[in-house]
């Protein structure tokens, strides 16, 4: 009897709890028998799952991580300044350069509306001392490689170009004279360099013999032979030209001024990679140059070397910009892109890709932090350069590699921000010395042995 009299009460309790105009409303649309029938048949998990569905709408929404590249938080190392001066670059960048970037990679421009802004931020020479330049760490100058390679790589040429190869060569080389002409008004973007060393048919190899040639006149200095991939070299104001002097056989260099007689520069067009970047051939007929042009500071090629080591620790840094970019974006775009019915970012496949990524992108921002900080205790060396630059670059390509992979079809849309970076890596493994010439520098160093033929 009193199973009896609790089943009423359960049926009585049941009766309470329905709201029978609902139900007439739901028996218009599907039948309950049948709804019945299917749910006692349900198991207790399968019971759970539908009562979670079914409460998920009143469920708070999920928080997720911040994207962060810098997973080992790298940034901690900076002082309070150098921190507010990296988060300003990457405001500037975010705020000007990534809305239009596609665009002018697209068409193959250059925003030149854009340079007066980059002024502003006062960066230009950013590690040397007087004439304007902050006088920053070469870490911080890595930083702002960076910070400008994770929104576009050409800008980060554009920049390193400017403020590394140009200037630094004004800086290390240059008379006082010199120094005092330009660099207060390149450091203000106000004078636009560029930097005349690989040609047509020596790029790497450099070292071994240029082609271009220089001979001391009466007039002044006369040079002749081509200049090639030189960037900004199409709208640039002075370009610095290295080339063999033919009767000592070393390498000299020059300060050429823009519409110098003898000196034509034709863009090169049809680039798969760095499309921003106005990349120049330099042609070099009877161009003479006076002497308060010539850089008193360069007298063979080891001069020109110890410029390419300082610039070429800020390319890995750049490489590790482009692989950061690449990363966040393809991350952002597992969280949103779904499939199945949830964020692909859910999916084990792609977890894995995304965790190879930023392995890669943490090992390479380890190496070219520690990099700097050799460079800015004087102890840097060719094969410490050269070391970051192989490792960064390999890595970069795996990176943006994967990250196109993970963004299926899409990956290839300048839209999604991915397809530049995929480009652009391979512009970034093969200038400023190639894996291979890098690789030969680096072995030298640790077996002794010089395999250069």
């Amino acid at each position: 009897m009193s199973g009896t009299f609790s089943k009423i009460k359960s049926t009585f309790n049941l009766l309470k709890s329905i709201d029978f105009d609902q139900l007439a409303k739901l028996s218009q649309k599907v039948d309950l028998q049948k709804v019945m029938e299917g749910f006692s048949k349900l198991d207790d998990k399968q019971l759970k799952m539908l009562m979670n569905m079914m409460n998920g709408g009143s469920r708070k929404k999920k928080e997720l991580p911040e994207i962060n590249g810098d997973f080992y938080e790298l940034h901690l190392r900076l002082g309070d300044e150098d921190k507010a001066l990296q988060l300003r670059v990457r405001e500037f960048m975010e705020r000007e350069i990534k809305p239009i970037v596609n665009n002018y990679w697209l068409h193959d421009d250059f925003p030149f509306e854009v340079i007066p802004k980059f002024a502003e931020l006062g960066l230009c020479g950013v590690t040397y001392r007087g004439y304007g330049c902050p006088g920053k760490s070469f870490l911080m100058e890595g930083i702002i490689a960076m910070e400008m390679g994770r929104i576009d790589a050409s800008i980060a040429t554009f920049f390193g170009v400017q403020s590394g190869l140009a200037m630094g060569s004004i800086y290390m080389c240059g008379s006082e004279e010199q120094k005092q002409e330009w660099l207060p008004a390149m450091h203000e973007l106000k004078k636009i360099g560029a930097f005349g060393l690989t040609e047509p048919e020596v790029g790497s190899g450099a070292a071994g013999g240029l082609t271009t040639t220089v001979k001391r006149t009466e007039n002044g200095w006369v040079l002749n032979g081509q200049k090639k991939w030189i960037g900004n070299a199409t709208f640039a104001d002075l370009i610095i030209i290295w080339a063999r002097d033919v009767d000592d056989g070393e390498v000299k260099g020059f300060i050429v001024r823009k519409d110098t007689p003898g000196m034509s520069v034709e863009k090169i067009k049809g680039k798969m990679a760095l499309r921003i970047v106005q990349n120049g051939l330099i042609t070099l007929t009877g161009c003479v140059v006076q002497e308060n042009d010539r850089l008193p500071g360069v007298n063979s090629f080891k001069d020109t070397a110890k410029i390419l080591q300082m610039t070429r620790a800020g390319v890995a840094w750049m490489a590790v910009g482009c692989a950061r970019g690449a990363y966040e974006n393809a991350l952002d775009y597992t969280r949103k892109r779904k499939q199945f019915g949830k964020p692909i970012a859910s999916f084990q496949l792609i977890q894995n890709h995304l965790v190879e990524m930023l392995s890669n992108l943490t090992a390479m921002q380890s190496m070219v932090y520690r990099l700097s900080e050799l460079q800015d205790e004087g102890l840097l060396k060719d094969e410490h350069a050269s070391l970051a630059k192989v490792f960064c670059s390999l890595r970069t390509r795996d990176i943006v590699s994967r990250a196109r992979e993970v963004m299926g079809g899409n990956g290839i849309l300048l839209d999604h921000n991915v397809a530049r970076f995929v480009a652009d890596a391979e512009a970034i493994y093969s200038y400023e010395g190639t894996k291979e010439i890098n690789s030969l520098i680096v072995g030298r160093a640790i077996t002794g042995f010089s395999a250069f033929v």
